[in-house]
C-alpha cells in the first residue's frame, strides 16, 4: 500500500514565509534571487511567498537594483511603517514613553516627572502616557501591534512585578491591567533587560555576543546578553547586580541587604553627597562639572570609583567582551569613564580585562525606552511568523 505524505502543507509555507521576511529583515534590500540563495528556496516559491508579503504590507518593492547581466533586479524592503509599536520606561521619579515603528525608528516620544510613588496613582499616569502615543500613531495596516514596558524591579512571567524595592510596589499586576486597559499584547521586563536589548538591537552593542548593561538611574541594574541572548536565570530573575554586597557592614537597603553597590554607586548615591554642595538634581550637577567645577568633578569621580569596584566584579564573574554602562548617569561620561576604567583595571583579573572595553550607553538615557518598544515589535514578529 503507498503510504500518503505526511507533511503539513500550510505549516511548511507558514515555516518558509518566516524564512523568507527574516532574510529581508537582515539584509535588504535584496532582490528575490539573492532570497534564493540565502535560503536554499527555489526561485518560484520565493517569488510565491514575497507576492504574499507584499499583499500583507509587510514587503516593498523599491526600484531596480544592479544588474549582473541581463534585467535589473527588483529590489524588496521591509515596510516599518505597516505599524507602531509603545515603549515605555518607568523610572523611580518619570515616565518616559516612545512610539516606534517597526524598525525601530522614532516617531514621537512623551516625558513626565513622577511625584508619587504609590502604584494606583503611577498607572493612571502611565496609562495616560500610552493613550497620548497611541492617539500620535499614524494610520498604518496594523496598527499600534503592542506596548512593552521597563519597570525597575523583579517581574516573572505573568508581567506581575514582584518587588520594586525603589517604587516599593510588591505584587503589582501590571500586564494584566494594561492589557485590559489597552486591548493590546503588553510585555514587561527589567528596565536593565529592556535596555541591555535595546543597546544591542540599536545601540553600542550591536553585533556583540557577550555584553553587560549596567543600568545607572536613582538604584543600578544589570541586563546580561551571553552569546546573543538575554540571561534571565533559573526563575528569570538575574541581572539584580546593584544589590551585590560591597561593604560587608554598609548602609542599610530598601531591598533587606546592607552595603549595597546601589547606595554607594548610583544617581541617588551621587545627589545624597551632593546636598552638602547646594545641588540636589543631575542636571545641576552636570551643568557645574562643565563649567570646571572641581568639587562637583571629584564628586562624580568618586561615585565612578564605586561603580568601577562593581564592574570589576561583573568582569571578573562574566569575562565579557564589553560592559555598557547606561541610563541617566551615562550623560556624566567625560568625568566617570576615567575613574570607572581605573578602578576595573585595577580590580580585575589581568586575563579577564585583556580584551574588555567599557562603552557609554549610545543611545543614553533611552536605551531602556527603545528595548522595551523592540519587545512589542518583537512579539508581533512571532505572531507574524508563527
Amino acid at each position: 500500500m503507498k503510504l500518503k505524505p505526511t507533511g503539513d502543507l500550510a505549516l511548511i509555507k507558514k515555516i518558509n514565509t518566516a524564512i523568507v521576511l527574516e532574510s529581508v529583515l537582515k539584509h535588504a534590500p535584496l532582490s528575490r534571487a539573492q532570497i534564493s540563495e540565502l535560503t536554499g528556496l527555489n526561485k518560484a516559491t520565493v517569488s510565491s511567498l514575497v507576492q504574499d508579503l507584499i499583499d500583507n504590507h509587510l514587503v516593498l518593492e523599491n526600484g531596480p537594483g544592479q544588474s549582473s547581466g541581463g534585467r535589473k533586479p527588483v529590489m524588496l524592503l521591509f515596510n516599518g511603517t505597516a505599524g507602531y509599536a509603545v515603549g515605555i520606561d518607568l523610572g523611580v521619579n518619570y515616565i518616559r514613553g516612545m512610539l516606534v515603528d517597526l524598525e525601530g525608528n522614532v516617531i514621537t516620544e512623551h516625558q513626565s516627572k513622577l511625584k508619587q510613588q504609590d502604584s494606583e496613582h503611577v498607572i493612571r499616569q502611565l496609562e495616560a502616557c500610552i493613550e497620548l502615543l497611541i492617539k500620535e500613531a499614524p494610520d498604518s495596516p496594523y496598527g499600534v501591534v503592542g506596548i512593552g514596558v521597563g519597570v525597575p524591579g523583579i517581574v516573572d512571567d505573568n508581567g506581575t512585578i514582584l518587588f520594586a524595592p525603589n517604587l516599593k510596589w510588591r505584587q503589582v499586576e501590571l500586564q494584566s491591567q494594561l492589557e485590559e486597559r489597552f486591548k493590546l499584547p503588553v510585555t514587561i521586563d527589567n528596565e536593565a533587560n529592556a535596555g541591555a536589548q535595546g543597546e544591542q538591537k540599536y545601540g553600542a552593542g550591536r553585533g556583540i555576543p557577550n555584553q553587560i548593561y549596567v543600568s545607572v538611574g536613582i538604584g543600578i541594574g544589570t541586563g546580561i546578553i551571553l552569546n546573543k541572548e538575554l540571561y534571565k536565570g533559573a526563575s528569570g530573575f538575574s541581572g539584580e547586580l546593584g544589590h551585590l554586597s560591597i561593604e560587608y557592614d554598609g548602609k542599610p537597603c530598601s531591598c533587606g541587604n546592607r552595603g549595597c553597590w546601589e547606595l554607594y554607586a548610583s544617581e541617588n548615591a551621587l545627589l545624597e553627597r551632593a546636598a552638602s554642595l547646594g545641588f540636589d538634581n543631575l542636571e545641576e550637577l552636570l551643568l557645574a562639572a562643565s563649567a570646571g567645577d572641581e568639587r562637583v568633578i571629584e564628586l562624580i569621580r568618586s561615585i565612578g570609583n564605586y561603580l568601577g569596584a562593581g564592574i570589576a566584579n561583573i568582569v571578573n564573574v562574566f569575562n565579557p567582551n564589553v560592559v555598557i554602562i547606561g541610563n541617566r548617569m551615562s550623560r556624566a561620561a567625560e568625568w566617570l569613564g576615567p575613574a570607572v576604567q581605573a578602578a576595573v583595571d585595577q580590580r580585575t583579573l589581568p586575563y579577564h580585562r585583556e580584551r574588555m572595553h567599557i562603552l557609554f550607553a549610545e543611545l543614553q538615557d533611552q536605551s531602556a525606552v527603545r528595548g522595551a518598544a523592540y519587545y512589542a515589535i518583537s512579539r508581533f514578529f512571532t505572531k507574524i511568523k508563527s
